[in-house]
């Protein structure tokens, strides 16, 4: 592989563009060509299988894994969530971000909604890391500390969010089971003795252990989707963990890391497929919910973050040196975005396609705090740190 072709795929995984163009055209497809969109992503293809539900019920399942390996490598010591106490404060800033949406969610829709939506709840609770990551860097600058702060809230976020979709959106089709899930625990007692046994390529984890997890999740009646959540976490891995987020260290050889490697840039443009399928709403469908889910995210997401994160410095968990309040309000914005798991969730919260279709449409909504978050950044005087040690305006 050429160096500019390296720099190019680099370029289209840094700024989340297959994700957008997935976004973009589905959006066209579906509101020019309706029937079109609709036989192509819902028409069967292989088996039972269409388009749509190979992409989530297969192609999620290494989403998650790599959302997993982020979660893993975190809390290795030297990583970003250990110690604790490094990460009391954006931890107890992601709980509000995650509480608020829910409180802002269902007090609207007590007020202007439906019993109907209730179900929606955990749509916007939800922020897409990737384009948190991408916007924090632009809006602050590439070294300044809301920049790990962000990423600190967003992989705790991550967990949470498959706590959620585990717990609470079991599959719509098939009633909880819960005796299956002695099939993913086998997986993972497999996964366990593989790495007992010290093997150090993945695919004996990801083939046996990972096919087991997907069975008992999909007969359970959870998700199957998170199947490699159970199994990522068994992958040898180094004792400590010596890079950040979205960086490679050369010296990781371990077989989590060759791992990553392997699939991120798989599941990165993965993701155009996830958005054609998942994105592909018709502007006709704008309902109450769609603005619930919106303004759930913008207002809950932003005020959970900015209260919990200004409670944490007054029990003392200070927020990282460098940063201030009007960073955390403006970090709250930028995590309020919910574009990749929120339209997940939409997708597994609801059965009826026009209420999914109007909740997806607040999920793609809150992109537009990208714009907010570039206008508070401006209007609060936002000091951009683009090199180490240097602050500009």
């Amino acid at each position: 592989m050429t160096d500019s072709t390296k720099k190019t795929i680099n370029f289209l995984q840094e700024f989340s563009v297959p994700l957008i163009a997935g976004v973009i055209i589905a959006l066209s497809w579906a509101n020019l060509a309706p029937d079109s969109y609709h036989h192509f992503v819902y028409n069967e293809i292989i088996g039972h299988f269409s388009l749509y539900a190979l992409i989530n019920d297969i192609f999620m399942v290494f989403f998650f894994a790599m959302a997993t390996v982020e979660i893993t490598q975190s809390l290795l010591p030297g990583g970003a969530l250990n110690p604790l106490k490094r990460a009391v404060n954006p931890i107890m800033a992601t709980f509000g971000g995650v509480i608020g949406p829910i409180v802002v969610y269902l007090t609207l829709n007590y007020f202007f909604g439906s019993p109907e939506y209730f179900k929606g709840w955990g749509i916007p609770t939800a922020t897409d890391i990737a384009l948190a990551w991408l916007v924090a860097r632009l809006v602050f600058g590439a070294f300044h500390p809301a920049v790990s702060f962000l990423l600190l809230l967003a992989i705790a976020d991550d967990g949470i969010g498959l706590l959620i979709i585990a717990l609470f959106y079991p599959d719509p089709l098939n009633p909880i089971t819960p005796i299956w899930l002695l099939f993913t625990l086998a997986g993972m007692l497999i996964a366990y003795f593989l790495r007992k046994k010290k093997v150090t390529s993945y695919w004996p984890y990801i083939i046996f252990g990972g096919t087991l997890s997907w069975m008992g999740l999909f007969m359970t009646g959870i998700h199957s989707s998170l199947a490699l959540v159970f199994i990522v976490p068994f992958l040898p891995h180094p004792i400590n963990e010596n890079k950040d987020l979205f960086e490679d260290d050369p010296q990781d050889h371990s077989t989590l890391r060759e791992f990553e490697h392997d699939w991120k840039t798989f599941v990165d443009f993965g993701l155009l497929l996830f958005g054609l399928t998942n994105a592909g709403v018709q502007f006709s469908e704008i309902s109450t919910i769609s603005w619930l889910v919106f303004f759930a995210l913008l207002i809950g997401k932003t005020a959970g973050i900015f209260t919990m994160g200004l409670f944490a410095t007054l029990i003392g968990f200070p927020l990282p040196k460098g940063m201030n309040r009007k960073d955390l309000f403006v970090a709250g914005l930028v995590a309020s975005m919910g574009l990749t798991v929120a339209l997940f969730v939409a997708g597994v919260a609801f059965t009826d396609p026009s209420l999914q279709g109007a909740a997806k449409m607040g999920a793609l909504f809150s992109v537009g705090s990208v714009f907010l978050s570039f206008t508070a950044g401006k209007l609060l005087g936002i000091k951009r740190k683009t090199t180490e040690g240097s602050l500009s305006e």
